[in-house]
């Protein structure tokens, strides 16, 4: 895979989709992490003497135009963290031609929400052209792995004009995720929560084959998914006065920290109970906390509701530290899975 170290950058406009897809309450981000995980291919292309550095993002599932997920708070935000950043509240046209026009040597310029305009879902090519041609871009660097299993304009149709390399965050995923996969570290286990649902029985049912432990808690175990001698589901539960099973119990717990002890790679995807209700996250807080202070093993999160959990609790836990921290929940997942990924199959 071809990334930006092979790049021609000094000297060039490039253009850099990363993925800024931060969760917002009230106009407010409320965790930074995708922010900092764009800034070490940001700060490479400016040290490699890019011309200009065009940032393009999605942020939600807007119908159109919306104002409550415009992505000017967080090239704000990327002010803080870098000098020389601006921000346009369009993707192509003369307010973006002009922006570029003004741009400092080495300047960053952050473009609209690219979900504001139908084309980019559409993947088409009028639609990625229009912003090629008003930013001048001559070179694309694909650092959202978040998206890259959609077939949109910014990850597919943007190759028939660009040629298109990996950035650094896209890399340390792909890697991070092909090496527990390929050629982990045995024992290898694998946690797997949340809901029920198709990949997620497909998942279980590859990594009871890939991994020497399959554990198995959340919505799916208490359900009452079947297990066997290598997948073990939880067989206690946490419930509330309905008597739903909210949480996997003590005894599975202490099953589970016990298979992490032993571990050497580690893969984490769903979460082990309803943990957006602090009663209920006493299980995932658990392994979230002894992955993270396991330092003999390689500890991968993914999933779009287990990175964000993985990510406060970060916040709030300074010493945890994985050694990925996936921002593709999609997509990490079609990746597991071993599909096809149409933003990584047009990188040159």
């Amino acid at each position: 895979m071809q990334t930006v170290r092979d790049a021609k950058i000094k000297g060039k406009v490039v253009l850099v989709r990363t993925d800024f897809n931060v969760p917002m309450e009230d106009g407010k981000i409320t965790n930074d992490l995708r922010v900092r995980a764009s800034l070490p291919t940001l700060e490479y292309l400016r040290e490699k003497g890019a011309a200009k550095i065009i940032v393009i993002s999605h942020l939600g599932r807007p119908e159109g135009r919306d104002k409550k997920l415009s992505l000017g708070p967080v090239a704000e935000l990327l002010g803080k963290k870098m000098q020389n950043v601006a921000f346009v509240d369009d993707v192509s046209g003369p307010d973006v031609e002009e922006a570029v026009a003004k741009m400092p040597k080495g300047g960053i310029l952050v473009l609209e929400n690219l979900r504001f305009y139908p084309g980019e879902k559409a993947n088409s090519a009028d639609f990625i052209r229009e912003i090629i041609d008003s930013t001048g871009a001559e070179v694309y660097v694909q650092d959202g792995f978040a998206v890259v299993h959609r077939a949109h304009a910014s990850t597919a149709a943007v190759a028939d004009y660009l040629p298109v390399y990996a950035g650094l965050l896209l890399e340390k995923e792909v890697k991070n995720l092909e090496k527990v996969t390929k050629n982990p570290t045995r024992p290898l286990l694998f946690i797997i929560g949340g809901s029920k649902g198709e990949d997620k029985a497909l998942l279980i049912e590859k990594f009871a084959k890939l991994a020497d432990q399959v554990v198995v808690g959340g919505k799916i175990a208490a359900d009452g998914y079947s297990g066997n001698d290598k997948v073990y589901v939880a067989e206690d539960f946490d419930i509330d006065e309905t008597g739903a099973k909210l949480d996997v119990g003590p005894v599975a717990t202490t099953k589970i920290a016990g298979y992490i002890t032993d571990a050497k790679t580690i893969i984490w995807n769903g979460l082990l109970g309803k943990a957006e209700d602090p009663a209920y996250a006493t299980a995932s807080t658990i392994v979230a906390e002894m992955l993270g202070e396991k330092e003999d093993a390689e500890t991968v999160i993914c999933g779009g509701d287990t990175t964000g959990f993985v990510e406060n609790l970060m916040d709030d836990h300074k010493n945890l530290k994985y050694s990925l921290v996936s921002t593709g929940g999609g997509a990490a997942l079609e990746f597991l899975l071993g599909r096809d990924l149409p933003g990584l199959n047009v990188i040159e």
